[in-house]
């Protein structure tokens, strides 16, 4: 019964987390080459979403090592910002 509870308070924890607090999403588009690629999401932070959103587009244009890191140090070719938190 102990652990029921735990898990059932550990469940709730979660998705008031997941729910709550600030968020932002932005949609970012990367160009590397002669592909585009655009990319959707959320996150905690302004710094956390715009370092997903770049991360994935630029694993659909690449692979490896080396053009991973180049397309992710280029300037995204679009941001918009579809939820930020009012400042």
């Amino acid at each position: 019964m102990v652990i029921g509870l735990f898990i059932v308070i550990f469940i709730a924890l979660l998705a008031w987390s997941t729910m709550h607090g600030p968020r932002y999403r932005v949609e970012v588009c990367m160009a590397y080459g002669a592909r585009k690629a655009c990319r959707t999401v959320s996150g905690k932070s302004e710094e956390a979403a715009m370092r997903g959103a770049v991360s994935n587009a630029c694993a659909d244009l690449v692979s490896g090592v080396t053009d991973t890191v180049n397309c992710e140090q280029s300037q995204p070719q679009s941001v918009k910002w579809l939820e930020r938190p009012a400042q």
